[in-house]
């Protein structure tokens, strides 16, 4: 049986099961299908179906802690824009409806299947900067800031210079795009008790829009499908903000803090870490932005397994990413055993295009 065939009858069975649709309408449906790809060697997804479909690969994301919300991201259909500036400001709207002042909307955008590429790995993300004093901004940016430099970028060489988006249509030389600023909200970290934290400068965005994973549904694959939910605190606090590879900000804040950074014993990345992390969720609540935090995100887990069982569904996941980068064995997850089987539809790492 051809390979799209069967997964788009898998997928098609799958969601008129859970949707509570006729089997009769199942059937025709079917038939449509199989005969599309007989005469054109693909189909096209039907809105409802693209939308189940994108919310069943939430559902079947084993390294995502927040799957309870699944049923509630807003799936926005683009699959019809043929340019690069049509794409760009789809891409806008996407961060503006996402963003939506604080209150954060999980949410995909799709782009047609064949057609669309964006280089970025997030919509969002800062640069990174190699310079004779050193790295200035995110060091696993760099890659990608020396490519946008490449295609005519010049960023300001700060620690948060916000990177361009790169638009590419078939194989045609990749555009490149300003996100304004206007578009980007921002929180600037500062501590509960700590007034010397604001001297550290540090900042982060409010979205995560990963935009280099392509969504696979009933044996079709888009490329192009940036999607968002909202933070877990310690996605900033216990790594982007602190991996040695990343902005390493533990010995400054261990230094402020009076900690003794030359003995492990002292517990000096613990302590400072902690600290961070309360600072970024603060930082956050203060500025009305949506987040949460390890603890009750794994409630929150908790709650998605027990809704999975009584809908008759085993759970999969990766213990490695599911269990918080922070106290991990104070969740029930730590304690837990997972299949990491791959169901479809899903979310799959792709090559990078550049």
């Amino acid at each position: 049986m051809n390979g799209v065939l069967k997964e788009a009858k898998d997928f098609i069975n799958a969601y008129y099961d859970e949707t509570g649709q006729s089997n009769e309408k199942m059937q025709t449906r079917l038939i449509e299908i199989e005969q599309e790809i007989m005469n054109k060697g693909n189909y096209k997804q039907t809105l409802d179906e693209i939308t189940y479909g994108a919310k069943m690969a939430w559902r079947n994301s084993n390294k995502c802690i927040g799957r309870l919300f699944w049923q509630s991201l807003h799936v926005k259909d683009k699959r019809d824009l043929i340019t690069e500036e049509e794409i760009y400001q789809a891409l806008l709207e996407h961060i503006q409806f996402a963003s939506n002042e604080g209150r954060i909307r999980p949410t995909i955008t799709l782009f047609s299947s064949t057609n669309v590429r964006i280089w970025n790995h997030q919509l969002i993300r800062y640069a990174g900067y190699e310079s004779s004093d050193g790295i200035v901004g995110d060091p696993d940016s760099i890659p990608f800031t020396k490519v946008c430099e490449n295609l005519g970028w010049k960023g300001e060489c700060g620690q948060f210079d916000v990177l361009p988006l790169v638009i590419q249509i078939k194989n045609n030389q990749p555009k490149l795009f300003e996100i304004p600023k206007e578009y980007i909200l921002e929180v600037s970290i500062r501590h509960p008790e700590y007034n010397w934290f604001e001297d550290l400068q540090l900042k982060w965005y409010a979205v995560p829009i990963i935009s280099s994973m392509k969504l696979e549904v009933g044996g079709i694959s888009y490329a192009a499908a940036p999607f968002n939910g909202w933070y877990m605190g310690t996605e900033i606090g216990a790594r982007n903000l602190a991996d040695d590879y990343r902005y390493n900000m533990l010995p400054a804040i261990a230094e402020r803090m009076g900690l003794n950074t030359k003995s492990n014993a002292s517990l000096w990345k613990d302590r400072a870490l902690v600290e961070l992390n309360a600072a970024v969720l603060y930082s956050y609540k203060e500025e009305g932005i949506s987040i949460v935090d390890h603890h009750t995100a794994a409630q929150q887990f908790k709650r998605f397994e027990s809704n999975e069982m009584d809908a008759g569904r085993d759970v999969t996941g990766n213990w490695t990413w599911l269990i918080p980068p922070v106290s991990p064995s104070t969740t029930h997850i730590f304690h837990k055993q997972f299949s990491n089987e791959k169901k479809t539809p899903n979310y799959f790492y792709q090559s990078t295009p550049y």
